[in-house]
């Protein structure tokens, strides 16, 4: 089994307490597991708007042209 490394990030106390209220009621026991999931989504939600707007590959435009020739729009 691979052994699961971490580290240490400290957060002012006002802000561990607004999350310590965020995280009542959720399941979650301890603030860094909260934390960690908080920041997965946060990271995973960026990742995918990323995706989105990465817009056509040369290879995707140039297969997009193929066909719009073999349909008569383009020359």
């Amino acid at each position: 089994m691979t052994e699961k490394k971490y580290t240490t990030v400290s957060i002012p106390v006002p802000l561990a307490k607004k999350v310590k209220k965020r995280m009542e009621g959720t399941g979650f026991t301890s603030l860094s597991s909260y934390v960690t999931y908080v920041l997965r989504q946060v990271i995973s939600s960026i990742e995918e708007e990323e995706r989105q707007h990465e817009g056509f590959s040369k290879e995707d435009e140039e297969r997009v042209k193929e066909r719009l020739r073999a349909l008569g729009y383009l020359d």
